[in-house]
């Protein structure tokens, strides 16, 4: 299981790679990392190219991590016939890979994007419908409340992950509930949510400085 664990993080990882908003941005001829944050995420490609820009990068980059969850249900489970935990333990380091490809794009010399949008793909690749609409729930309503899209994103990230622990332990969530691998899938979980929080450090600082932007609010000198 180790060899199958590594392939499919580089399996999540070049799914990852595949930048939406950078390659949308190129195709209208603007460099996205040259304006507003430098990110090449939804919010940024929201703010410097519009809400259409915006919506098709957060398809993107929700689809390729669920993409890349199903090719390996298809791969493990279908063709080498795994057991249903063992296919879920590797779907989550799939996921894992997605989002380190997301963040961390070699092409782009390692600067993505902050991994939320792929992040809520890996959660629709578990394919638990209480995880999924519980992360959905959680974004909408902080960001809704807050105007903060980094807020809500960060708190869904936690929110998902103390909500998998409890799924779990109630024996809510299958196949991982009462397995063997149920720490290991705690620390992958746990590992997600905390590299949503530190790539959000800085607008933690903006945040507590009350100078995060708002959403669609747009900062001097962009385009659009």
């Amino acid at each position: 299981m180790i060899i199958y664990r590594i392939i499919c993080v580089v399996i999540g990882y070049l799914f990852g790679i595949f930048q939406t908003g950078y390659i949308y941005g190129r195709l209208n001829n603007v460099d996205i990392r040259n304006f507003g944050s430098g990110n090449a995420g939804t919010t940024n490609a929201m703010r410097v190219l519009g809400r259409k820009a915006g919506i098709i990068t957060y398809i993107g980059d929700m689809l390729k991590a669920l993409l890349a969850g199903l090719f390996v249900r298809a791969i493990f489970g279908l063709a080498l016939d795994l057991s249903s935990v063992e296919v879920f333990i590797l779907v989550i380091y799939t996921g894992v890979g997605v989002i380190l490809g997301h963040n961390y794009p070699f092409y782009m010399g390692f600067k993505g994007g902050k991994g939320i949008a792929a992040s809520s793909g890996v959660v629709f690749s578990l394919l638990d419908l209480k995880l999924s609409v519980l992360a959905v729930c959680t974004f909408a309503v902080i960001a809704l409340i807050s105007k903060y899209v980094s807020l809500a994103s960060m708190c869904m990230m936690i929110g998902f992950f103390g909500e998998f622990i409890v799924f779990t332990e109630l024996d809510m969530l299958k196949p991982i509930a009462g397995s063997e691998y149920r720490v290991e899938a705690y620390i992958l979980v746990f590992f997600m949510a905390a590299l949503a929080v530190f790539k959000h450090r800085s607008n933690i600082v903006r945040l507590i400085n009350g100078t995060e932007r708002k959403i669609l609010q747009k900062k001097e000198g962009q385009v659009g």
